[in-house]
């Protein structure tokens, strides 16, 4: 047997630069490059590495240094939502604090259905030098280490104790990678005596291998059985989640719903599944859903999911979906997800189901009534967006929110992408963003995880530099994760940072308010003399904070300014940060939906008391979600 002498970590290194997927005919890398941040666990195992493969075959697994350890794991995620899940990128990090920062990030990914590869390196499989600096010592055995927090949030994991165990590890974890039923998080902890050893490698671990990525079809008879629940319905709804666009279905779905008059109502994930302006389009659905898509989905007899994992947010904690005989027909590549709510579950990759129902499906459509309804629904709701964007009668003294988002959407063109992840924006964007492109809205809601934003918009730009990104983060976020500035400006990276200052958290604060805890631990102000968190406001410039971080930066405190400034930011080419401070009291159009956020069932606020009735009224109409038996 031919073989190669490296190290352990010399061989991740060479087996990942020759790995591949393929769907359709088309292959890509399947890991792109590798993130870094270098401590004693991983230094002189991949560091080194990574470093001969840029001397002796630059180009092999690119390098990039990072800034964050959680930061980086975004980015590979964000890396990862644009390219389909076909490319990923990795992430090094020592043992200890590096180690135990990703699993922030893994639980991101694997939520999301996202795939990342994980290389935290681990204590001394010999225990030769024990204490190891930042060893987590268990009275429950010796083989635990911190990396051990990462097992629940990874879809794959495994510990390199000898390097004999290697190719198994690293051939499970590309299965995983590649497979849009079980990705996730993958992890590969590396003790770092076992990164430094050197191994006889066979030959063929390192040769090129191609992970082909399949389109599972669906089953004829379950599909059938789906044809006819759709043939008989009379109010139906078609929910596109992000497998539609992970799975390049959005063609498929538009000759399906223009042959059958189905409206599409979208998840956060599945938003730009359609064009909002197409005829079948009535936009968000759920807790941050438009009131069409609500109204449409509280007297859908049939609701059919396609390549949703059917969130709270989605269902509005299951209050969204009234009627009392709607049945659910899920559509999704994951088990996990096509049985939810009791539906019939067609386990199949969403573009060929859809192609597949579109032939089933030949000859029938709603009736006219109904498509008129679905139509005049949604331009109600549009013209409601763009009185928002426009500011109508708001009376606010600065520009809100609706006007932020509205001229960001005005000023981009339409196959650029906009990112963000937490606060109140999230919700605002399902709501209001009219999404021209299946890639042009990245909103990462699974995790829903502040801090994401300029790190996933680093990750966006690099899996798709023909495309501009906007990145709109509040202060909360910001604050939480602002250094991939440094690393978008070290890799000449072009990012406009649109910074909302709301002086605290927006979302929260008006959640709080919601249930009946009056804002409280939701502003940045002094402590005053009475002792609580209600002084003068603090004085933070975020704009100060990201220019000394190495972006350019732009200050807007009027509407017109923040229109300048935006076209200054776009035509640059450097990474931009527009700073500019909103009216947060500006309330956004009606979703006419729930979010279960539960109150207090005693108290003595009467604002918890009145929020808590409130919640029992909204509690009333939460329902099971099971369809009647689709059998027999």
């Amino acid at each position: 047997m031919n073989t190669v002498r490296l190290t352990v970590a010399q061989a991740v290194v060479r087996f990942l630069a020759q790995q591949h997927s393929e769907r359709d005919g088309v292959e890509q890398r399947l890991v792109e490059g590798c993130f870094g941040i270098f401590g004693h666990g991983n230094v002189a195992g991949i560091g080194q590495a990574l470093l001969q493969a840029e001397l002796q075959d630059p180009g092999a697994l690119p390098y990039h240094q990072a800034r964050n350890e959680q930061g980086m794991v975004h980015a590979a995620a964000a890396y990862a939502r644009m390219r389909n899940r076909l490319s990923t990128l990795a992430c090094s990090t020592s043992i200890g604090p590096g180690a135990t920062n990703l699993v922030t990030g893994a639980a991101l990914a694997t939520v999301n259905r996202l795939p990342v590869l994980l290389l935290p390196g681990d204590v001394f499989a010999t225990r030769a030098s024990g204490t190891v600096l930042q060893e987590l010592e268990s009275q429950r055995g010796y083989d635990i280490s911190v990396n051990d927090t990462l097992r629940p949030v990874s879809a794959f994991f495994d510990r390199i104790w000898r390097p004999e165990q290697l190719p198994s590890a690293l051939l499970g974890a590309m299965r995983v990678l590649a497979d849009p039923a079980e990705t996730g998080a993958v992890t590969i902890a590396l003790p770092q005596d076992v990164q430094a050893e050197a191994h006889d490698w066979p030959v063929e671990l390192f040769d090129r291998r191609v992970w082909h990525v399949a389109r599972p079809v669906p089953e004829p008879a379950v599909l059938q059985r789906a044809a006819e629940l759709i043939r008989r319905s009379r109010r139906p709804l078609l929910v596109a989640g992000g497998g539609v666009i992970y799975s390049e279905a959005t063609d498929a779905l538009r000759a399906l719903v223009e042959a059958t008059g189905i409206p599409v109502g979208q998840s956060q994930a599945g938003k730009g599944s359609l064009p909002y302006d197409h005829p079948q389009s009535v936009g968000a659905v759920g807790s941050t859903g438009t009131a069409a898509a609500n109204a449409l989905a509280r007297e859908a007899d049939l609701v059919i999911g396609v390549g949703t994992r059917w969130s709270d947010f989605t269902t509005a904690s299951r209050t969204a979906f009234a009627n009392p005989d709607v049945r659910f027909v899920n559509i999704n590549v994951a088990g996990l997800d096509s049985t939810k709510h009791s539906g019939l579950a067609v386990q199949a990759d969403a573009r060929e189901a859809l192609v597949a129902l579109a032939e089933a499906l030949a000859g029938w459509q709603v009736d006219g009534e109904y498509r008129s309804t679905a139509t005049r629904l949604a331009a109600d709701w549009d013209r409601a967006v763009g009185a928002t964007y426009a500011g109508d009668g708001n009376g606010a003294k600065q520009p809100t929110q609706g006007q932020v988002l509205g001229m960001v959407n005005e000023l981009s063109s339409p196959r650029d992408v906009v990112v963000c992840a937490a606060g109140s924006m999230p919700g605002d964007l399902h709501r209001l963003w009219r999404t021209r492109d299946p890639k042009g809205y990245h909103v990462e809601y699974g995790y829903s995880c502040m801090g994401y934003e300029i790190a996933g918009g680093l990750g966006a730009k690099m899996a798709t530099p023909d495309r501009q990104v906007f990145v709109l983060v509040g202060d909360g976020s910001y604050l939480m994760m602002a250094q991939e500035l440094v690393t978008a400006v070290q890799e000449g990276v072009k990012l406009v940072v649109v910074l909302v200052q709301n002086h605290g958290f927006a979302s929260i604060g008006a959640l709080s308010d919601e249930v009946g805890s009056q804002r409280f631990g939701t502003k940045y102000r002094y402590r005053s003399e009475r002792g609580r968190l209600d002084g003068d406001v603090l004085p933070v410039d975020l704009a100060a904070n990201a220019a000394s971080l190495g972006a350019d930066v732009l200050r807007a405190e009027t509407v017109d300014e923040l229109r300048s400034c935006l076209q200054k930011a776009i035509a640059s080419t450097r990474t931009t940060v527009v700073h500019v401070d909103c009216d947060i009291h500006v309330d956004m159009p009606d979703s006419e939906s729930w979010w279960d956020v539960p109150v207090s069932e005693v108290s003595t606020l009467e604002s918890t008391q009145q929020a808590r009735t409130r919640y029992e009224e909204h509690k009333r109409d939460q329902r099971p979600l099971l369809s009647p038996p689709t059998s027999g």
